[in-house]
């Protein structure tokens, strides 16, 4: 593992909020960031500042997306692109496509984040913006790891994060070692995982990155319940996280605090509590129309009233339609994560849906996330000087 984030950066930069919003912290309100853009966006459309405009619509669109209003942050991201289209700026238009690419994921559609990713890349490098690349190719890397194809994007977020820490990045250092720290507690390597999350959230509280801390401490309190069944320590974390998520606005972060808190109380065994938890989150994924979101709560629920006495039957139904739905979403791993559900629960083997083969599973991504995975090339980071990166974000020309 490389060596640690560089001491010089001290406080996480926020790159999607930029020229008449460069000086917003990484930690504005949601609220503010959205009603600062808006008001940024009509100043620059009425005096015929394209490439301004873009900059406050990316803005708009990043706010509204964190919020959870999701159609709204789809129309602010491609009139952020229109608007950089016309103004001939690629490195405008990079970022328009990140902000759409990461919304898409968040939407579940996966195959569409792939392609406005491999895009932003493209209009990144072209554009000769460092910053924006990267961005795109961690979204890349991210959207391959949320699918459950670790072997694809493993290599990929280990030479992200040592980028991110030669050019001295808190906040994409954190990133990628709460990704890196991901793959491996899913895998069982909980004690590397660990080791990760911990200095991701050092990382992040030394910078004054809230958002990234918040994730962070969520990971830790999932290894703690799940390694050492440490229940209270790992309430106690979530419960930090949440003020941090409510103090932001951080609606999607908060829905997965909630449902984590779920798992923590379902392996206690404290289900009635957790079937709160996971029906609360269901409810918010829901509000905010995110598929994986709602399908892992679903899973959550199901489990919990299998505990609570349902009947096997509707269990087993109820799990097989959810396997459906997260194959559906495309998540390579569904079929493992439902069948381990009702081995849990004493239920299986699950019914095969209709035309599927026993004992198969999908493995490899779709070949637009495959083709964008293999064009994902870091080293073009390198040709930045660290220095100089740091230079123009404090003067604000990126």
């Amino acid at each position: 593992m490389t060596g640690r984030v560089s001491e010089r950066s001290v406080r996480a930069s926020a790159p999607e909020y930029q020229g008449a919003l460069g000086s917003l912290s990484v930690n504005a309100s949601l609220p503010d960031v959205l009603e600062e853009g808006m008001r940024g966006a009509r100043e620059a459309e009425l005096s015929g500042d394209l490439h301004e405009a873009a900059r406050c619509r990316l803005a708009v669109a990043e706010a509204c997306r964190r919020l959870g209003r999701t159609g709204e942050a789809d129309r602010a991201w491609k009139a952020s692109y229109r608007a950089a289209r016309a103004a001939g700026h690629e490195g405008a238009m990079a970022w328009a496509l990140w902000s759409g690419g990461t919304l898409a994921r968040q939407r579940g559609a996966f195959r569409l984040a792939y392609r406005l990713l491999h895009l932003a890349a493209e209009a990144g490098e072209r554009g000769g913006d460092v910053v924006a690349r990267g961005y795109s190719l961690a979204g890349l890397a991210e959207t391959g790891r949320i699918q459950g194809d670790y072997a694809s994007v493993a290599r990929l977020h280990e030479q992200l994060l040592t980028e991110a820490r030669r050019r001295g990045e808190a906040r994409h250092t954190v990133w990628a070692l709460e990704g890196i720290a991901q793959m491996y507690r899913n895998t069982g390597r909980f004690d590397e995982a660990l080791a990760l999350l911990e200095e991701a959230a050092e990382t992040a509280e030394r910078a004054e990155d809230r958002r990234g801390w918040a994730w962070a401490l969520r990971g830790i309190a999932d290894v703690l319940s799940a390694r050492d069944g440490d229940v209270e320590r790992a309430l106690t974390l979530l419960s930090r996280a949440e003020e941090a998520c409510r103090e932001i606005r951080l609606r999607s972060a908060l829905a997965y605090n909630h449902k984590m808190r779920g798992n923590v109380l379902y392996r206690a065994g404290r289900y009635g509590q957790a079937r709160e938890l996971y029906a609360q989150a269901l409810d918010e994924f829901r509000g905010m129309d995110e598929p994986r979101g709602t399908a892992l709560s679903r899973l959550g629920l199901v489990k919990t009233e299998a505990r609570l006495g349902a009947a096997a039957a509707r269990t087993a139904a109820e799990l097989t339609a959810l396997r459906t739905d997260l194959e559906r979403i495309g998540l390579l791993h569904a079929r493992a994560l439902e069948d381990r559900a009702a081995a849990e629960l004493g239920i299986d083997p699950l019914p095969e849906p209709t035309g599927s083969e026993p004992g198969t599973e999908r493995r490899a991504l779709p070949d637009t996330g495959a083709e964008a995975l293999r064009a994902a090339d870091p080293e073009g980071l390198r040709s930045a000087d660290p220095e100089a990166l740091r230079s123009a974000d404090r003067e604000g020309l990126r």
